[in-house]
């Protein structure tokens, strides 16, 4: 039986961890590093990924490409994976798992079904997959049984419906609840910490919401690494509302809230070297000197 190869794209926090199980569990995933950050070159290597010289090679290797990177990046990085197909005369299965938005995900699906490829609708939730049965992938789209193939290989893969979107629309609301609830407690502790109420509302939480305060300080103090990725999928969330008519304003908030931790200094730390003793205090005292300057 042939190898099956994932292309992937790209191996960063949550993506080489991706690559790392699937290769765990035998599969072959390779990656084009071209452009990429020393960071991500050596996340690849810890991971086991190959790293083949361009997107041609890339498409011609891979049968299923995932596409896991910023929202930002996400209609660029199909465009380039197009243009590769056109050249090659290749035919894979792209599947986008960027925290985007359903409308952003039908534009880049039209762009990898005019290439002549097939494209699936993917949203990860959960953190990378490190322990089984923690991360989901979940898929929508009129043919993702290549996608699901990746059950065989130490992923759960699991498809919500036929149309592209939809699992874009359900990353799309979980990120919601998660993330952007991360922003209103982020916020509402600054606004405590300026008034001089810090240490009151602790209190008083420990009293009464004893279960909430203990996830913010779990949570909290590792989220800046993180700030600068969700700026985008808030501002994808805000797409998702707006495009329903709903009100988008509540997560363009929560943008604002990160791109506020995005201007300190905590940013720029690596998830894996980050001052880990750092406490959810310490923390807020930086956000709140941080919001003073707005």
């Amino acid at each position: 039986m042939s190898t099956f190869t994932v292309g992937l794209l790209s191996p960063g926090d949550m993506g080489h961890v991706v690559g790392q199980v699937a290769i765990a569990s035998g599969a072959r995933v390779i990656t084009c590093l071209n452009g990429r950050s020393e960071r991500t070159r050596k996340l690849a290597e810890i991971a086991g990924i190959e790293d083949v010289p361009t997107y041609s090679d890339l498409v011609r290797e891979a049968s299923l490409v995932i596409c896991i990177l910023v929202p930002a990046a996400s209609e660029s990085v199909a465009a380039r994976v197009a243009d590769a197909l056109k050249e090659t005369n290749e035919q894979i299965v792209y599947t986008d798992c960027n925290a985007i938005a359903p409308a952003t995900t039908v534009r880049i699906g039209k762009i990898i079904e005019n290439a002549g490829s097939v494209f699936v609708d993917a949203g990860i939730i959960g953190g990378p997959p490190r322990q089984p049965g923690g991360t989901r992938f979940y898929c929508s789209g009129p043919d993702t049984s290549v996608f699901e193939k990746l059950n065989d290989y130490g992923l759960d893969a699991r498809k919500v419906g036929d149309e592209i979107g939809q699992a874009s629309g359900l990353k799309m609301c979980y990120a919601a609840q998660t993330k952007g609830t991360t922003a209103l407690q982020t916020e509402l502790l600054i606004a405590a910490r300026r008034m001089g109420l810090y240490e009151g509302l602790i209190a008083e939480w420990e009293m009464s919401q004893q279960d909430r305060l203990a996830g913010m300080e779990r949570g909290l103090p590792g989220m800046p690494t993180k700030a600068k990725r969700w700026i985008g999928e808030m501002e994808e969330i805000a797409k998702t509302f707006g495009d329903l008519g709903l009100t988008p304003k509540i997560y363009e908030g929560a943008a604002d809230m990160y791109r506020l931790v995005s201007e300190t200094p905590l940013a720029d730390e690596a998830p894996e070297t980050r001052d880990r003793s750092r406490t959810l205090a310490q923390v807020i005292d930086i956000f709140a000197e941080q919001s003073k300057s707005k």
